[in-house]
């Protein structure tokens, strides 16, 4: 993939008062022209049995619905709008994974969607998540409704290969325009990677009857059978993934004597145990406050453990800035900071420790690179600023990130502990031992802190003391500082960038930050890292820097990072024997990377859809470097 994603070209027919969308890319309208909702509730939810299975899940059980073609929306928000009604009371939780080359912008989303008024209130909670168009994996998460959305960005051809398969798919929307109009759509490598993102069981359905289709479904051993279709269309697909038929399965069984049209076989039941787990993590920083986060909103239980007090290391400065160096753009759907900082963005907005801030990103090194990020991203994103335009006087350009934002670290903490299956415990936890179906905690007196289901580490470089196999994490010491500057305070709402970085920490003070000594493992104060705080600011801004007052009158805090040899954090199991995962490893970068890879870690603990494609996975993996030595020896 090298190129920005298009949005969709529309022109609007009106019919029976309705606003329809027909896209100029496929000459195609996107919903019926007799009832689309109703057509959707007909061919896509009747036609996989949703009614039925969806009221039937178990307390903790995880379903998920795929689809090929996003649109308007219109699909997802009806299935939305089921789930409402028919879920169970428990701890449930209905997930969706849509693909779209060619997604509608927002206006034009806000447009279509006014035809279907018992649908605004779900669309008005999807259109204020609607992702900026940018390629590759959005996740949207309503854990109020129990519901989730992963939306891929891109060609299909692209996107389904790029899919990890954590979880399978257990009933597919097999939607897009007509094979006639968008033949690519349905082309076999597209339905190989369906059909290896699903198992037996899974249930697909289809406006589309088209040979294709029918053919390329039979080829994989799954029954297809055509009921009669919405309106004047004769037939529709129904089809089931049963392996009891998949050697029967020929191109020569249109309609198979066992089976009639509106009929599926009984489906397999699949041997399961659903349940609330009961889950350790060990250290309370920005990963273990996220991760314990993100497994409670699940409805699990989980202990925090830190021989300190949460926040006590890395994580615990007065405010972290959401400041990514974004890629270009044919690599956005891949690179850990792009991807991570729109998720992030999204799952600090339902925190009060969120201040969205506009950061002026200074064009210092390679600056022509850096302001033609520019023209490749979402034209409200990123402005370009030249230099008598800047707020402070200078001699650079600059990059104005208009999405971005400062959490307060503290304010953070105290919400995610407020959570009732959340318990903190100050302790110091020594050994983690596997034993039976359970893994143990003890402390250095030998005593149980518990048993568990899961293990998550997520103590900095204290996870080499707990994980023998746990990769070389280096210490790396850095020093915020802060300032009063009254004479001449920035504006709240922005930041500056510039190898350093500063915001108005509060009216009154100036954060600035941060000094980066590798191989370092004081934490004291110094006015040495003071001073080169003050210089990273003096040669961007002379004149502001002149204003601040004297370094003896400075205050800071230090502490130290911990960060992997190849600069991406650890993340994953520790041992394809053990339940023992870390998440540790995050640089400078905690809370950027934290809130999506907790949702990376519950994709792997609980069996869910993950977020991100697997070559991203692969590069988070802790087991790479014993993979990468392995190879070395047998090269």
């Amino acid at each position: 993939m090298s190129y920005p994603i298009q949005t969709a070209a529309l022109d609007w027919q009106l019919i029976d008062n309705i606003e329809v969308p027909v896209s100029r890319q496929f000459g195609d309208v996107y919903f019926s022209k007799d009832n689309g909702l109703l057509e959707t509730r007909h061919v896509f939810l009747n036609g996989n049995d949703l009614t039925e299975r969806l009221a039937t899940l178990n307390d903790f059980e995880y379903f998920c619905v795929g689809e090929t073609g996003f649109g308007t929306g219109l699909n997802i928000l009806a299935l939305w709008q089921l789930w409402q009604q028919v879920r169970p009371d428990n701890h449930s939780h209905l997930h969706a994974i849509s693909v779209e080359k060619f997604p509608l912008g927002k206006p034009d989303l806000i447009r279509a969607l006014k035809a279907w008024p018992e649908l605004a209130p779900l669309a008005e909670q999807l259109l204020q998540q609607y992702p900026l168009l940018i390629a590759g994996c959005h996740r949207l998460s309503f854990p109020e409704e129990r519901f989730s959305l992963d939306l891929w960005l891109g060609d299909a051809h692209d996107m389904f290969p790029l899919m990890e398969k954590t979880a399978s798919v257990n009933a597919w929307f097999l939607d897009g325009f007509a094979p006639s109009c968008n033949p690519d759509m349905w082309e076999e490598q597209v339905l190989n990677h369906i059909v290896r993102l699903s198992d037996h069981g899974t249930t697909f359905a289809s406006f589309s009857v088209a040979g294709v289709l029918k053919r390329g479904l039979r080829s994989h051993g799954i029954q297809v059978t055509r009921p009669r279709g919405f309106g004047h269309k004769r037939e529709m697909l129904k089809a089931i993934w049963q392996p009891s038929v998949a050697d029967a399965a020929t191109e020569k069984q249109e309609k198979p004597e066992s089976l009639s049209s509106g009929q599926l076989l009984p489906r397999i039941a699949v041997k399961t145990t659903h349940r609330q787990k009961q889950i350790a993590v060990i250290g309370a920083g920005i990963a273990g406050l996220s991760v314990a986060w993100s497994f409670a909103q699940r409805g699990h239980q989980v202990k925090l453990f830190d021989r300190n007090a949460p926040l006590a290391g890395a994580s615990g400065n007065p405010l972290a800035l959401l400041n990514p160096k974004l890629s270009q753009i044919e690599k956005s759907h891949i690179h850990l900071m792009t991807i991570t900082w729109q998720y992030a963005l999204n799952h600090y907005q339902q925190f009060r420790a969120f201040r969205p801030l506009q950061i002026h990103q200074m064009a210092l090194k390679e600056s022509e690179q850096l302001l033609s990020l520019a023209e490749q991203y979402p034209h409200e994103l990123l402005t370009i600023q030249t230099a008598q335009c800047h707020p402070l006087s200078t001699q650079f350009e600059s990059l104005r990130l208009n999405r971005a934002g400062g959490v307060s670290p503290h304010l953070l903490r105290d919400q995610i502990l407020e959570h009732s299956l959340i318990q903190f415990a100050q302790a110091a936890v020594e050994h983690i031992i596997p034993e039976a179906q359970d893994t143990v905690l003890y402390d250095a007196n030998g005593k149980s802190l518990g048993k568990f289901d899961h293990v998550v580490v997520c103590c900095a470089r204290q996870s080499q003391s707990l994980l023998s196999n746990c990769p070389t994490l280096r210490p790396i010491r850095g020093q915020v500082s802060w300032v009063n500057n009254t004479v001449q305070p920035l504006n709240m709402q922005e930041a500056i960038s510039y190898g350093g970085y500063c915001l108005q920490f509060d009216p009154e003070n100036l954060l600035l930050g941060a000094s980066f000594l590798p191989g370092r493992e004081d934490d004291e104060v110094l006015a040495e890292d003071h001073q080169h705080n003050a210089e990273l600011l003096a040669k961007v801004f002379p004149e502001y820097a002149a204003t601040l007052p004297p370094i003896e009158a400075w205050q800071g805090r230090a502490s130290i990072r911990a960060q992997t040899m190849d600069y991406f954090p650890l993340l994953g199991k520790m041992g394809s024997d053990t339940e023992i995962y870390t998440f540790s490893g995050l640089g400078s970068k905690g809370f950027l990377y934290a809130p999506l890879c907790s949702e990376i870690l519950a994709a792997l603990v609980f069996k869910e859809a993950c977020p991100v494609p697997a070559s991203v996975v692969q590069k988070l993996n802790p087991q790479r470097f014993q993979k990468r030595l392995k190879q070395q020896r047998n090269s």
